[in-house]
């Protein structure tokens, strides 16, 4: 065995210091390789980390834009909706604010021939006259008549007092309250000087409307049936023809026929004549009329 002198082992000791200095850089160069490759990756998963936590909170801020724009947008459609119905509340109010003022003022309808006679001839009834048995009368729908009794019924338990009233031209009897004669229309004759007016009346002018003739036939037939003498001499003025004037309609002459016959019963009645002297007379008087206009 080879026996190792003192030069020996400084020489080795040497050489192992001088080689583990190489062998620690060897050691170490490859940890100083790997620690920035590993530095990289972990930087690389950082990255992608963080572009994963941007990506994922991105989206957030653009959710809570859209809420924010859609209840902007709710909001100015409720303002929207409620300015458009203030307004129309307004527009509404407005017409019923001003009233008559901005609606045009209509003129009210013509009254109805018959209800426009009707209130004329109640205008001019007497409604606190009295009526007496064995005398004439007045009855507007059936002309002159004669108060025969007053009839005593009972009718639904009441006692009630009828005038019982002759009409001897239309061989009827009519019988009507005895406190409710005056509203019926009923009256007593007329006086002598009234029937001079009416002479008068029936001389004078015709004023035939310019409507149609039927409006113009209910507005006769309404004055016939009236009771008022002054309407009735009406309808014979106005339908009145002479020999040269044009011929009347059948109607016309219907409805002329019927109002001369109600006021001749009426004169016949006042100046105690027949009724074809009272028709005489008031075709004298029309005589007179066809004078005047010739």
């Amino acid at each position: 065995m080879s026996k190792t002198t003192p030069t020996d082992k400084i020489e080795q000791s040497q050489s192992s210091a001088k080689a583990k200095p190489a062998d620690t850089k060897a050691a170490r160069s490859p940890s100083k390789a790997r620690t920035p490759a590993k530095k990289t990756t972990a930087t690389r998963t950082a990255a992608k980390k963080a572009e994963a936590t941007k990506s994922a909170t991105k989206p957030k801020p653009a959710a809570k834009k859209a809420t924010s724009k859609t209840s902007t947008a709710k909001s100015e459609k409720k303002a929207s909706v409620s300015t458009t119905k203030a307004v129309a509340k307004s527009s509404k109010a407005k017409p019923e604010a001003a009233g008559d003022e901005e609606k045009p003022k209509i003129a009210p309808a013509p009254l109805r021939p018959a209800l426009r006679v009707a209130r004329r001839a109640e205008a001019n009834r007497d409604k606190n006259q009295t009526f007496k048995v064995k005398t004439k009368i007045v009855y507007p729908a059936h002309g002159v008549g004669y108060i025969t009794e007053i009839e005593k019924q009972e009718i639904a338990g009441m006692a009630i007092e009828l005038f019982v009233i002759d009409f001897e031209h239309e061989k009827m009897k009519l019988r009507v309250p005895v406190n409710k004669a005056a509203a019926s229309g009923m009256r007593n004759l007329s006086s002598p000087e009234r029937i001079d007016e009416m002479m008068e009346l029936i001389e004078g002018k015709a004023r035939v409307k310019r409507t149609m003739w039927s409006r113009r036939a209910q507005e006769y037939e309404a004055k016939i049936n009236s009771g008022d003498l002054q309407a009735v001499s009406e309808v014979v003025r106005d339908l009145f023809r002479a020999d040269d004037q044009p011929e009347q309609s059948y109607s016309e002459r219907q409805l002329f026929e019927q109002a001369r016959e109600r006021l001749g019963r009426e004169v016949a009645a006042v100046r105690r004549k027949s009724l074809d002297n009272a028709i005489k007379e008031i075709h004298s008087h029309l005589d007179k009329k066809e004078k005047a206009d010739g």
